[in-house]
């Protein structure tokens, strides 16, 4: 399955002063495919996957010369490691503390070689370290597949194409309009996990196979908080988890996060869920200039699931009974749109930054508006407000508009192109329209 990070990866290849390069992002998104898929760009490629061979940390208790531990993992693999022809890629480093350590040596000592890093929980092995490369690491933050991964997943390129060609001028025929409104809908069922995409290619018309894949992913992010247990109780980091799914799109309170804690609880799990990558957060931003973090407020801000797929599999919806939904009766299911959208946009972010999301929200007496994201579109803040349906007011819009000067605002809904007044209309699946894409 074809990657958008795997053009960066390639850049990074290519670049004669190439970093140590650590992939960051959740568990199941991906990371240790696209490394074995750019290894096959080398002559030759060693994996080293720490929590699978154990014995291979003992190499990196001895001292962290980088010539001495390439000797040593040359020798236990059977595979030459060179410069300039060999990716030597370590695998949950997180499990080994000292090859994290290490990385900085190597881009010191060998900075020929081509060394890539990633691990499931790699943030919590990071906050643990007391001093990391700073100058020396590079990282690519990556994510479940957006949409068009996964059309591409399906071969329909050319479907792709036509879409980024689109505009209010020149709006989609309604036969294709209509193909990937069917196409997103199946998109919103399966989420962009990987592993259940690739379920539900191999498996079409089996949505039994689909619903397991990604109860099995949902076991695993359980199972994953175990490892968490010396930071936060896992019974704690499971309620606020749940919690999370029944608090989207609105702003999330901690005191509505469970029984078993205390606001500050509240906040040392959610902050943890963030660190995995689990969740990610839309801080509230008055938007009254760049960049919006520094009118943020910290205090308030939404919460967002990683994947589409995995919130409706916990928030206990059955997906045969939504694939015969109507398109707005699925987009209204758990605020599912707004979630949809802002995952779309942190997807299509260069990977070599680690995005933040934004939203407005405008409190008075007798009078409130609230602008799903606020987001800078070169250079220029552009409000987007998401409707799960074909029509619907747009009031926050343009107060936003008017309060701010801003001179445009996007509409993201199930509607054609088009274009009213000072508000443009992008289809909720052509998100990636607003973003400079590489196939």
């Amino acid at each position: 399955m074809k990657r958008h990070i795997y053009q960066s990866l390639i850049d990074w290849k290519n670049d004669k002063t190439h970093k140590v390069l650590l992939l960051r992002g959740a568990r199941q998104v991906g990371k240790t495919f696209i490394a074995r898929e750019l290894g096959k760009t080398f002559s030759y490629f060693v994996e080293v996957n720490f929590e699978r061979d154990i014995d291979v940390s003992l190499f990196f208790d001895q001292n962290l010369d980088p010539e001495k531990i390439c000797s040593n993992l040359s020798a236990y693999y059977g595979q030459p490691i060179i410069d300039e022809q060999t990716l030597l890629f370590f695998d949950e480093i997180q499990a080994c503390p000292k090859a994290i350590q290490a990385l900085r040596f190597f881009y010191e000592s060998k900075p020929n070689l081509h060394v890539i890093s990633a691990g499931s929980l790699l943030e919590f092995a990071l906050s643990d370290l007391s001093s990391f490369g700073v100058g020396r690491i590079r990282s690519l933050f990556m994510y479940p597949m957006s949409f068009d991964e996964f059309l591409i997943a399906q071969d329909e390129d050319k479907l792709v194409n036509l879409k980024k060609q689109a505009s209010a001028q020149n709006p989609l025929n309604m036969a294709f309009h209509n193909k990937l409104s069917d196409y997103l809908k199946k998109f919103l069922l399966t989420g962009g996990m990987p592993e259940v995409v690739k379920t539900y290619i191999e498996n079409i018309g089996n949505i039994n196979a689909v619903q397991q894949a990604l109860a099995d992913i949902t076991i695993s992010l359980y199972d994953d908080f175990v490892k968490y247990k010396k930071r936060s109780p896992v019974l704690r980091l499971r309620e606020v988890f749940d919690s999370t799914i029944k608090q989207t799109g609105g702003k999330f309170i901690y005191a509505k996060a469970g029984e078993l804690s205390n606001i500050a609880q509240a906040k040392e799990a959610l902050d943890l869920l963030e660190m995995a990558g689990i969740v990610h957060k839309v801080y509230h931003s008055s938007g009254q200039g760049l960049p919006l973090g520094a009118n943020a407020n910290y205090k308030i801000f939404k919460v967002l699931l990683l994947d589409t797929g995995i919130l409706q599999q916990n928030a206990g919806l059955k997906l045969s009974e939504l694939l015969v939904a109507q398109n707005t009766e699925l987009l209204n299911k758990g605020s599912i749109a707004e979630l949809f959208a802002g995952l779309e946009m942190l997807k299509y972010e260069k990977p070599e930054n680690k995005t933040q999301l934004y939203y407005w929200h405008r409190e008075k007496r007798g009078s409130s508006a609230e602008v799903d994201y606020i987001h800078n579109q070169k250079g220029i803040i552009m409000p987007i407000e998401v409707k799960s349906g074909s029509s619907g007011k747009m009031q926050s819009l343009h107060k936003f508009i008017d309060e701010t000067n801003t001179p445009k605002g996007l509409r993201l809904s199930m509607e054609n192109f088009a274009s009213f007044d000072k508000i443009e209309v992008i289809p909720l699946y052509a998100i990636s329209n607003l973003f400079n894409i590489n196939q």
